[in-house]
């Protein structure tokens, strides 16, 4: 592991004495991925363009401090279309992307529609599409009532497409006949996925997948990163919001690589400090919707009652941009 830059020793001054010492393993890809980047992009450059208000249907990305700061610009976030009061105002579709539905609500509304989905999870969207134009039935692994999951499953009619959670919901399908397909989530425990997909080319030996994996770039390196720093960690730390896919499979990972404690945290306001006492080694990452100045304040924070020694180890180097979409090219 490469030695990272060491922060200045902090002193307790109650006892005249050194605080102890923390070795603090930060894992590196962390935080924003692309999509995430390219989606907060389309919001600020949308009210750049138009001024306020400017609508998104659910949240942009998932998290609570990104969500924030647009509200504060003048971004309405909304569930639904129909809470748009004004046709004339631009309404823009999450990272998570939608279904056709609500696209075409908005065409039928002439509403100003941008979409900010991943181009990731467009992929995705487009390979259920063609499978649908080829007759298959398509098994979606992924989480129930996720926005992405929503999404896809809104790319095809009623009854085309099946969730698959679990290694046990893929064993407990009935036989199908006809041709049949999956797809992912893009956000989904690489290995987790890996086991569901087996299960069901088990069940259906002639299924057909994507030629590459739909579990995005993002996920699998930030989840590489925290299997390289979890071996030996007394606790490990992800910053990121609840309601954030990627970020729970982080807490996951960590857990499954061998950190004795794993735990997902909002910013720095939310962790309690009486649980480094018997910790010598942390490891800290972060969601891919979670902005950097949110570890950084948790790292200035852990420095303020430890010495720290930071250990940065970084597994890939990313350098993926997506471009800004159409409708704010021109």
């Amino acid at each position: 592991m490469a030695l990272g830059a060491f922060v200045k020793p902090q002193r307790d001054r109650t006892r005249n004495s050194p605080a102890p010492e923390l070795t603090v393993r930060l894992a590196s890809p962390r935080g924003f991925c692309a999509g995430v980047e390219r989606a907060i992009r389309t919001v600020e450059e949308t009210l750049a363009r138009h001024g306020a208000p400017v609508f998104v249907r659910h949240e942009i990305v998932h998290n609570t401090h990104v969500v924030d700061r647009l509200a504060a610009m003048g971004a309405v976030f909304v569930d639904e279309l129909s809470e748009i009061p004004d046709n004339d105002r631009p309404v823009i579709f999450s990272a998570h992307g939608a279904p056709r539905a609500a696209h075409d609500e908005a065409q039928t509304r002439n509403l100003v529609a941008i979409d900010a989905t991943c181009p990731l999870v467009l992929k995705v969207h487009a390979e259920v599409r063609r499978h649908i134009a080829n007759g298959r039935h398509i098994f979606l692994v992924g989480h129930a009532n996720h926005p992405e999951v929503i999404g896809t499953t809104g790319q095809a009619p009623a009854g085309a497409v099946t969730l698959v959670e679990t290694v046990k919901d893929a064993e407990a399908l009935a036989h199908r006949d006809g041709a049949t397909a999956y797809v992912t989530q893009t956000t989904l425990s690489v290995d987790d996925a890996a086991n569901v997909v087996d299960a069901l080319k088990k069940k259906f030996p002639d299924i057909v997948g994507p030629k590459k994996e739909d579990i995005c770039y993002a996920t699998s390196n930030r989840q590489a990163a925290v299997k390289a720093t979890a071996p030996g960690c007394g606790l490990y730390v992800v910053i990121g919001s609840a309601t954030s896919s990627n970020s729970q499979r982080l807490v996951e990972v960590a857990k499954s690589a061998g950190a004795e404690k794993t735990m997902l945290i909002e910013d720095h306001t939310a962790f309690d400090y009486g649980l480094l006492e018997p910790v010598s080694i942390l490891g800290v990452s972060a969601g891919a919707s979670a902005p950097e100045a949110l570890v950084e304040k948790f790292l200035t924070a852990l420095a303020q009652r430890r010495r720290l020694i930071i250990e940065a180890v970084n597994t890939v180097e990313e350098n993926v941009v997506f471009n800004t979409p159409l409708q704010l090219a021109s």
